[in-house]
């Protein structure tokens, strides 16, 4: 059976003014996919997800979601942030910050929500297993429990990509796993975009990883590879030496480093 494309980037520059960014990007991802995407500080992370959400244009090149341009695809992708600092000082309640996912062009469809909008609310905070928190303001919360409630509002758009930046660049140890754990649910009704610094976790849960640094290296596979941290740190790189699981090395590399 051939899988659907859900996002696919052809040969695209982007930057800011003067400032290229981006050089000949090209990504294809399929439907089902949980693409994890690493790469340093500067790199372009920030710059491909403003690309994809439409919200760039690009320099030039072509990017489809769902088949679409990025304007008007970007309606598919549920999009999660970073969790800022300043989020949890907010006086909002669980639903109220969940509701906004359901929200409409027109003001005036605002007012009130439908049926239907309330029951994708509560499908969405079932998910992410915090509808017991719905009524309890957002401030009086966990980082964790701020993370799933960030994911739940993207969730209640109905999204066919969910696309998130650092979901756990807040939240303890104990709460990533279980977060990623909740993604991996996700996952198989979800096409996952997942952006992280965590190489370890990257490589233990997602499907396939890239590295963006200007460019992007991307094979469809679940190795880091040699290639992959050279263009993010761009200098040589010894895996070992980052503690990387043993099962995600290139096949060449274990089988010249058995110590």
């Amino acid at each position: 059976m051939v899988k659907q494309t859900v996002i696919e980037l052809e040969d695209v520059w982007a930057g800011y003014e003067s400032d290229r960014v981006l050089e000949s990007v090209n990504f294809k991802m399929e439907a089902g996919d949980y693409v994890g995407l690493i790469g340093p500080n500067g790199g372009g992370k920030t710059t491909l997800i403003k690309v994809i959400l439409g919200l760039l244009k690009p320099e030039r090149g072509t990017v489809r979601v769902m088949g679409l341009s990025a304007e008007k695809g970007r309606h598919f992708i549920g999009y999660v942030p970073q969790i800022q600092q300043d989020d949890k000082a907010f006086p909002i309640r669980v639903w109220d910050v969940v509701s906004m996912g359901r929200l409409k062009p027109n003001l005036l469809q605002n007012l009130l929500l439908s049926e239907v909008d309330k029951a994708a609310i509560e499908r969405s905070l079932r998910q992410m297993d915090i509808l017991d928190l719905a009524k309890r303001p957002i401030n009086e919360l966990s980082g964790g429990q701020r993370q799933r409630v960030t994911i739940a509002r993207a969730l209640a758009s109905d999204p066919k990509i969910l696309l998130l930046d650092e979901p756990t660049s807040s939240v303890d140890s104990r709460s990533s796993s279980q977060l990623y754990d909740l993604l991996a649910e996700l996952n198989q009704t979800i096409s996952i975009l997942l952006i992280s610094h965590d190489l370890t976790a990257i490589s233990t849960y997602v499907k396939t990883i890239g590295c963006v640094n200007r460019r992007l290296v991307y094979s469809g596979q679940k190795e880091i590879t040699t290639e992959m941290l050279e263009t993010a740190y761009d200098c040589p790189i010894d895996l070992v030496a980052h503690g990387l699981p043993h099962r995600v090395l290139p096949h060449h590399y274990e089988e010249n480093n058995h110590d």
